[in-house]
């Protein structure tokens, strides 16, 4: 019996680890409460055309429209280092999981390119 249940954790915990279960539904925010949060985003990502120079060109993506799951697990994903980014990987690690559900729930209802 003991065996089994090893066995059992080690498969749960490999299907956890595993790229299909990667990506998180996005947590419920408030966009409205976002509007306290966005100065540092609208400083890069606000610009149009806007291209960053560090550690090498890199041209900026307009957040709005995104899907409020993709923004929220980028976000993640630079808080824990996964992407690489420098700037954003700093931004990233001084928010708090509310914060990122809120970005992520602001930017999903704006339209693609704009903002509300």
């Amino acid at each position: 019996m003991r065996h089994t249940i090893v066995q059992t954790t080690m498969l749960a915990a490999l299907l956890a680890s595993s790229p299909a279960f990667a990506q998180q539904a996005a947590p419920a925010g408030d966009p409205a409460e976002a509007h306290k949060k966005i100065a540092m985003c609208e400083g890069c990502h606000g610009i149009a055309g806007y291209k960053t120079a560090y550690p090498q060109v890199y041209h900026v993506p307009k957040l709005g429209g995104q899907s409020a799951a993709y923004l929220a697990n980028a976000l993640n994903a630079y808080k824990s280092g996964q992407r690489k980014h420098p700037s954003m990987r700093g931004i990233a690690a001084s928010l708090s999981d509310k914060d990122i559900a809120d970005l992520a729930a602001y930017y999903s209802t704006s339209t693609p390119g704009g903002h509300k």
